[in-house]
């Protein structure tokens, strides 16, 4: 028997899932992109998270960006 995982609970942990914000990391290999305050789904209790599409394609956008500049470090916000 297979239970079928609520939308507003975790798949993970089985937590509470609510709006939040997260921190998203890429490894460029050359450097690193860090963008903080990104709008998420949060677990309450583990902490994993969901970035929804729109979001990451701007994300996307930002770590395209930063490549083509070719930053060995870059930090910014989530401009929403």
């Amino acid at each position: 028997m297979t239970t079928k995982a609520l939308p507003d609970k975790c798949p993970l942990c089985g937590g509470t899932k609510k709006d939040g914000k997260t921190t998203f990391t890429a490894d460029l290999g050359f450097g690193v992109v860090v963008v903080r305050d990104v709008p998420a789904t949060v677990c309450a209790q583990c902490g994993a998270d969901w970035i929804e599409d729109e979001v990451a394609a701007k994300l996307e956008e930002i770590v395209n960006d930063a490549r083509r500049r070719h930053h060995i470090v870059e930090v910014t916000t989530l401009a929403t």
